[in-house]
């Protein structure tokens, strides 16, 4: 729609919020100076038109049987080539466009939305023969590491249906452990891939920051923005990986970022002389269950029994690098997504011009339907930049240097570090008369010791380490930067030394 240009009176309020002092004169000049100006705008919108994508014609079906509320979307889109993922059925998170295909990233804000254009992952999958099943449902924005915020409902845990799944990939994990897809994409910036592996007792990798591109999915803040596989073995993850990963051209995550190495090689190979470290700091934390900082440890007692060369490393870095990530989460977020409508501006990435309409539009109608956990980061990350300049912000993202740097300095010492995914098994879901307090605490106090590599950008990897209380717990295992493969590696030879991991029944 044509741009209309400011009335003196507008141009006067948009001058005094820079404080701009305007006479009568000038504000006559400026509003024709302002509206010359603007006509580029409207040339840009003739221009846009007459190359911009029309959504593609796909059947898809409301889910009807959805017992564990994990799937939005049903869909059966057939591959377009054949390849490594042929005969496999792949859910996609709901933060990632499928074109032609309803998305609503969990929240009220962007229900309603049909992309126009396939994300990277989604062309890739089909290209290798995969065929896409559906959208599994995320969370509300994606931010949550619990499973209650969506507004479609909360996901439930197939070992145990009163139980949450973990977050933001919720769906995903839940139509994994149930076995209703052979793999998943997820997404990832605190946690939201592992989180809900180590919930469902399933695998969940987080790839190097921008080895896997993000064009055509929801962001949440551009640093800490992270796709990735989840599947049921550990070799699944690394064929996955291998057909998702790769610069595309468009993703400004992708700076420099190497060649993909061979995944499905590493995870054939023994690790035999490889050194673990037993990271101190992701143990005992305020909120850890004993009984799975014990499951771990006797996960890493198999690692040493299939010839790894384990020891203690501490990095007191890694319990700093929660408020790092706090910082970049909360006000990066409510800078790039909200203010920013979702892709902010200043990168060469691709952008979604009816997205960023949509959800703005969205956001104004539905704001009140957000969940606490938005409105807190919202609130703090807005107070944060407009009353303290931005500088807490620019504060972490230099400190996220000294985060990496602490990790790479232990993973010289060290090929990998292995910690709990998760201190404490899944919890009941938070009933309807919850307190702001104790869903804030259901959505937040599981990342500790995920988030901390959404910072860094390192590679990490959940794999079920054992059944505390009849309940997952995860095994995190992270490496050098681009490193992936070792991490796949120290995952695959665990999954060998105990024979494979359960499923619920």
């Amino acid at each position: 729609m044509p741009v209309v240009p400011p009335t003196p009176e507008e141009l006067a309020e948009l001058g005094a919020r820079y404080r701009f002092r305007f006479s009568e004169a000038d504000l006559k000049s400026f509003t024709g100076l302002v509206e010359a100006n603007l006509a580029a705008h409207n040339a840009v919108e003739r221009l846009y038109a007459r190359s911009a994508p029309s959504a593609p014609h796909r059947d898809f079906s409301w889910p009807g049987d959805n017992p564990l509320g994990a799937w939005y979307v049903r869909t059966r889109i057939p591959p377009t080539g054949d390849g490594p993922l042929a005969g496999r059925e792949v859910a996609v998170k709901d933060n990632i466009a499928v074109a032609g295909v309803p998305m609503m990233n969990g929240s009220r804000a962007v229900e309603g939305f049909v992309p126009r254009r396939d994300a990277t992952v989604v062309s890739r999958v089909l290209a290798a023969g995969g065929t896409i099943a559906g959208k599994a449902v995320c969370e509300d924005l994606c931010y949550s590491g619990s499973s209650f915020t969506s507004a479609t409902g909360p996901v439930r845990n197939p070992w145990d249906p009163t139980r949450q799944t973990g977050g933001s990939s919720s769906g995903n994990a839940a139509l994994l452990a149930a076995g209703e897809v052979d793999f998943a994409i997820g997404g990832d910036q605190g946690g939201s891939v592992r989180i809900p592996a180590a919930f469902c007792g399933v695998v969940g990798h987080k790839p190097t920051h921008g080895l896997v591109p993000y064009t055509g999915a929801f962001p949440i803040e551009t640093t800490i923005d992270h796709l990735g596989p989840m599947t049921r073995t550990v070799r699944d993850a690394a064929l996955l990986l291998a057909v998702l990963a790769g610069d595309d051209g468009y993703d400004p995550r992708q700076f420099r970022t190497p060649e993909p190495q061979d995944y499905l090689a590493a995870v054939e190979q023994d690790i035999r002389g490889l050194r673990v470290g037993v990271l101190t700091e992701g143990f005992g934390l305020p909120v850890s269950e004993p009984g799975v900082d014990d499951a771990v440890r006797a996960a890493v007692d198999r690692l040493a029994a299939a010839g790894a060369v384990v020891s203690e490393v501490s990095v007191p870095w890694h319990r700093d690098g929660f408020d790092v990530w706090t910082v970049i989460g909360t006000d990066g977020t409510a800078r790039q997504m909200i203010d920013g409508n979702g892709y902010g501006m200043n990168v060469s990435g691709r952008y979604d011009p009816e997205l960023v309409v949509h959800f703005a539009q969205g956001r104004r109608a539905h704001g009140d339907a957000m969940s606490d956990m938005l409105k807190t980061v919202i609130l703090a990350g807005a107070h944060a930049a407009e009353r303290y300049d931005m500088r807490h912000y620019a504060m972490a993202r230099e400190l996220a240097w000294e985060l990496r740097a602490a990790y790479d300095a232990a993973l010289t010492e060290v090929d990998v570090l292995v910690l709990p995914t998760v201190p404490y098994v899944a919890k009941p879901l938070p009933g309807p008369d919850a307190s702001h307090e104790e869903q804030m605490a259901n959505a937040l106090a599981m990342v500790g010791n995920t988030a901390p590599f959404d910072a860094s950008g390192h590679p990490a990897i959940s794999v079920p380490a054992a059944l505390v209380d009849g309940l997952p717990t995860g095994l995190m295992i992270a490496g050098r930067r681009f490193d992936d493969a070792t991490v796949l590696r120290v995952a695959a030879a665990y999954e060998r030394e105990v024979g494979g991991f359960p499923a619920p029944r």
